[in-house]
Order: structure tokens, then sequence, then C-alpha cells
């Protein structure tokens, strides 16, 4: 098979996926025309209202479903056919990027590259939880079985904390480090913590 015929299968397929009638050359049941000459050029002209109408719907149900919340801003969305609009909204919450954790000298909020704040809305992928903080503290003797059974309350976790001035206790239920200095958390890949989305 040359790249003619392979070009031309995979046209016939792409026409069969999208409802269009059995093709074959010259075809135009989908209201497009292909040449036998050159079957990559399309004549525009001849593609009728009713297809371009499903084609811009279908278009604009394939860009809300790939539009992520927190990547693109508001926008309107109307169809070729003049039809009503629809309005695609981003949440207000922000992540950071990267993530950052540290010590209470370090403002916490959104952190960037630029403004390395130590997240305070961090969640861990493994157990699922919301990752805990407690400032001016350090864990003094911690596991994961003291973990497990006592994430999220604060009051049976501060018995294995000690104070301790500068430095801010993290704890989910699976893991838990005492930080002072602003850390990367893609520098420690033990922490299996994300930022969980910073209100606007």
């Amino acid at each position: 098979m040359d790249l003619g015929d392979d070009l031309d299968a995979f046209l016939d397929e792409v026409e069969s996926k999208f409802g269009c009638n059995a093709p074959s050359k010259n075809s135009s049941a989908c209201g497009i025309t292909t040449s036998n000459v050159n079957r990559n050029t399309w004549d525009r002209e001849t593609v009728d209202t009713s297809g371009r109408h499903r084609l811009s719907k279908d278009v604009e149900a394939l860009l809300l479903e790939l539009q992520t919340d927190d990547e693109l801003p508001p926008a309107q969305v109307t169809n070729e056919a003049g039809g009503a609009t629809m309005e695609r909204k981003a949440t207000a919450g922000k992540k950071c990027c990267p993530v950052f954790i540290g010590g209470t000298a370090i403002r916490h909020g959104l952190g960037t590259s630029t403004s390395q704040r130590s997240c305070d809305q961090l969640r861990c992928t493994s157990c699922d939880f919301r990752v805990l903080m407690f400032d001016d503290c350090a864990w003094d003797s911690c596991d994961y079985l003291f973990l497990r059974n006592n994430v999220p309350d604060h009051e049976k976790l501060r018995s294995r904390l000690k104070k301790r001035r500068g430095v801010r206790a993290y704890a989910c239920q699976c893991n838990w480090i005492s930080s002072e200095e602003v850390s990367d958390l893609q520098g420690l890949p033990r922490l299996h913590w994300v930022c969980g989305q910073h209100p606007a």
C-alpha cells in the first residue's frame, strides 16, 4: 500500500466514525466533497449549515470538556449558527507551583517560584487527608501507626510534639516532617503532598 491508499483508508475511517454514509471517492455524504487528485484538500464551500452547526456544537462540547477550571479564564462560547451562548466559569482558586513548606518565619499562602511561601492548603495523595500544620512545634517521636490512629485530632497529635521556636510541624495520616527552612516538595520524594488549591 502506498501513502495515497493509506490516506484514503484513513479518511474513509474518519468519515465513517463521524456519522457519514458509506464513503467513496467524490462522496459528499457529510456535505464535504473530496477530490480524486488530492484527498487532503477539502472544499469548504460545500459544507451545509446543519453540518456546520453540528460540528460547532461538537467543538464547543470538546472545548468545555477539555477546559480545566484553574487554567482558563471565564469566556463566552457562541456557535456559528447564531444560537445560544454558553458561559464557561473558572473557579476562583489557584494552586502553588512549585509547592513549598517551611518554618514559621516563612509566610504561608500561595507559593510561586518568585514568592516562596509555605503552602497552607496541602493535601496528601497517598492517604487523601489534608496536611495539618503546627506552628512553633517539632515532632518529638512519631510513627505511622500513631498518625494513622490520631489524624486529624489536633489534641492527640500534640502529645508527640515539642515546642521549638521557628519550626513548623506537618502531618497527614501517613507521613510527617518538621521544617525550619523553606523546602520545595519536589526535593522530598517521600512526601506525596500537593497543593489543594487556594481560595481567591
